[in-house]
């Protein structure tokens, strides 16, 4: 709960107190509370109402011997949901009445006036619930946000947001950063999904995007000589959803100049320590670091799950003399055999082990290799292949299970994963209570495309590569490695960064490695950008951590739509309030666009609303 050190405060001309925050010794007082009609009971003689307000229940009384008739008619003909405002004396209950499961369990407000401010009609749904009951269909809460926003449990994780961005404001502040504004109309630029466009009424024809992140802002302030910047910034993104994507999300967005990458990993360690404190939480420092290059070597993703080991092992040289066509093969194009040893995984049925291997087809291996072994002797639809050497190499212990993909990195890399993960789930390797921060560092610069060998921005373009790299490898830029970092925990990216390009002639050459060649598609993109560069740029670099996803973790929540408080659904509609909607054609017609004809469209209301 976050309330003010003296919740007097939240007093006004219509309430004194707060209703949770009553106690044993206001007892005596005369006091004046409004809030909803948590639930009422009519006993005949007595009515009593739980009245809530986000601190939380007390209980009213209504009864002869205080209350008028009307106040208690009033009070029994009161529906659910309904706001009032009342005015009573608090009292002790008598001992065999106490509550023990509510905060002001001990008193009760015997009232003497009532007023309702706020008829509520029969809700929509159950609101407020007990913790742990069955909740109605996630679409009909989202559709009456407005009724599911009144659980405890919304209210406390959007409490606990508000309390974890004034921590970071505090922290940020604190050492030196300046909390600065970017545009919310921008211009669209490649960061890796697709823009938000808004069209330019005024310009005809011309479109804004809404920012995928401030990126290039944020260095240009550092052009501008604003050496420490942060902002809680609103992001865009016109993706496809999953459980903790959102199309419009929060982040804490930093950037700092005269900085190396270990200023900025000492900053940030100490931003995610007083996020996790304010929760109740105490992290160790310093967090463990690990290359891109042993994490995706090791556990298949570049942002693994360090809870539990079941690393993942290279067995191409024990494949590689066997003959067996699938491993032979593999490794005559230039892959490998990888695999993962999962100590009683022997016990596991074949469809079990079917299951796992729907996982890494999932993730794009062709099948998944399996031997066990088991009462002495290894099993499975290799084990005819494998050799006395090639067993002795494996050295499988009583009721392991070996699992391999033959292929590239590429491929065999997420099936592992995959497949890592879900033996890890079986075996209940996983505890929720553990937490494993780790630095990924030295991500490559560019990504290659297999087929064409096109280059692509691993980060984005505007990373900083290794100076070592360049030199080393000067007409091998698929062999850079990125001053690029990412903080993850428990197998969940929180947040990462880089430093930055400051010398405008090494961006440009960026831009034309990544198939931006002409210095006019140069200028005409990022001109802005690179006049600033060129007007000066000190050394500078930064991260931005995704703030609901630290707020679902922090919170215990399972999904980002329970941090924020009018979320999208993945189909990325917003239920509530029915957006996206369809667009009057007069509208459309002051905006200079038209709506192709073979595009089905809802209808729409004479107030140019979607029906």
């Amino acid at each position: 709960m976050s309330l003010p050190a003296d919740s007097s405060v939240l007093a006004t001309s219509l309430r004194t107190d707060p209703c949770g925050l009553l106690r044993r010794h206001d007892v005596g007082r005369t006091v004046r509370l409004g809030g909803w009609v948590h639930r009422s009971r009519d006993l005949g003689g007595l009515v009593f109402i739980d009245l809530r307000d986000r601190t939380g229940l007390v209980q009213l009384a209504f009864g002869p011997g205080w209350s008028a008739p009307e106040v208690q008619a009033s009070a029994a003909a009161v529906g659910v949901e309904s706001v009032v405002l009342v005015e009573g004396e608090v009292v002790a209950r008598d001992a065999d009445r106490v509550k023990a499961d509510m905060d002001t369990g001990e008193v009760e407000v015997r009232v003497t006036a009532l007023r309702v401010v706020g008829p509520a009609v029969t809700p929509a749904l159950p609101v407020a619930r007990n913790r742990g009951d069955k909740m109605p269909a996630e679409e009909l809460r989202l559709r009456h946000r407005y009724l599911d926003l009144r659980r405890p449990e919304l209210q406390e994780n959007l409490i606990l947001r508000h309390r974890l961005l004034q921590v970071a404001r505090r922290y940020l502040s604190d050492n030196g950063y300046l909390e600065l504004e970017t545009p919310i109309l921008t211009k669209p630029t490649p960061e890796g999904a697709r823009d938000y466009l808004v069209p330019s009424r005024v310009h005809p024809g011309e479109f804004y995007a809404l920012p995928q992140s401030p990126q290039i802002y944020k260095q240009l302030f550092m052009c501008c000589g604003f050496d420490r910047y942060f902002q809680i910034a609103r992001c865009f993104r016109d993706e496809d959803l999953r459980a903790d994507r959102q199309p419009e999300f929060t982040q804490i967005d930093i950037e700092a100049s005269f900085i190396g990458q270990e200023d900025i990993l000492a900053m940030a360690e100490g931003l995610v320590v007083s996020l996790w404190k304010e929760a109740g939480v105490e992290v160790p420092r310093p967090f463990p670091r690990m290359s891109y290059a042993e994490a995706m070597e090791r556990y298949g993703c570049d942002r693994p799950d360090l809870r539990y080991d079941l690393a993942l092992q290279d067995y191409t040289p024990v494949f590689r003399a066997l003959d067996f066509g699938v491993t032979s093969t593999a490794i005559a194009n230039g892959g490998r055999v990888r695999g993962l040893v999962v100590p009683g995984g022997a016990a596991w049925s074949r469809k079990q082990v079917d299951e796992l291997e729907a996982l890494a087809k999932g993730a794009g291996a062709g099948g998944l290799l399996r031997v066990r072994f088991a009462e002495g002797a290894y099993d499975g639809p290799i084990a005819k292949f494998l050799t006395d050497d090639a067993r002795a190499a494996l050295a499988l212990r009583e009721g392991d299970l070996a699992l391999f993909v033959a292929a590239p990195d590429r491929i065999s890399s997420p099936a592992l994963d995959r497949v890592r993960q879900e033996c890890a789930r079986r075996l209940d390797l996983v505890r929720d209570t553990d937490r494993r921060f780790l630095w990924v560092l030295d991500f490559p610069m560019f990504e290659e495309d297999p087929d064409t060998g096109a280059l692509a921005a691993v980060h984005h373009p505007f990373t900083s590569p290794h100076a070592d790299d360049i030199a080393a490898h000067p007409d091998a830029p698929a062999k850079w490695r990125a001053l690029a970092y990412d903080c993850v925990l428990n197998g969940t990216e929180l947040g990462g960064g880089s430093i930055r390009t400051s010398d405008p002639a090494v961006q440009s050459r960026m831009f034309a490695l990544l198939g931006i060649g002409d210095v006019e598609e140069q200028e005409r993109r990022f001109g802005f950008l690179l006049e600033g560069l060129r007007a000066g740029a000190p050394p500078h670099g930064g991260i931005a951590f995704g703030f609901d996803r630290i707020a679902m973790l922090l919170s215990g929540a399972t999904s980002l739509r329970d941090v924020i408080a009018f979320p999208k659904t993945t189909a990325a509609r917003s239920l509530f309030e029915g957006a996206p909607v369809a667009v009057a054609d007069k509208d459309l017609d002051e905006l200079h666009i038209a709506v192709a004809a073979d595009v089905t469209r809802g209808a729409i209301s004479p107030d140019g609303q979607g029906a």
